[in-house]
């Protein structure tokens, strides 16, 4: 049941990326969980694995965040515009 949540996350996310002109997609791996692959197609070398997993902790009903490639956590996934918002940033070329 996680990995069908985990997917629903991505999804929205995938969704919000998409209408930010990036390309999303979320990858399935046999070796781990699902995670959501994002590419600039200005810029194919700015890209990012997004994670998504409850928080670590000991209540019952840990919240769920999207997470940086890193380990770090990005942004609650009930705000999957918002979580966009952070990775577009992230991802966006810079012209000199």
């Amino acid at each position: 049941m996680p990995d069908e949540r985990r997917v629903g996350y991505l999804e929205g996310l995938v969704r919000e990326l998409c209408e930010r002109g990036l390309v999303a997609r979320v990858v399935r791996s046999r070796s781990g969980p699902a995670f959501c692959r994002v590419v600039n197609p200005e810029a194919a070398s700015l890209s990012e694995n997004v994670m998504c997993a409850p928080a670590p902790g000991g209540t019952d009903q840990p919240p769920w965040y999207f997470w940086w490639s890193w380990g770090e956590p990005m942004h609650a996934v009930d705000d999957p515009c918002g979580a966009a918002v952070k990775v577009a940033r992230v991802l966006e070329a810079h012209r000199d």
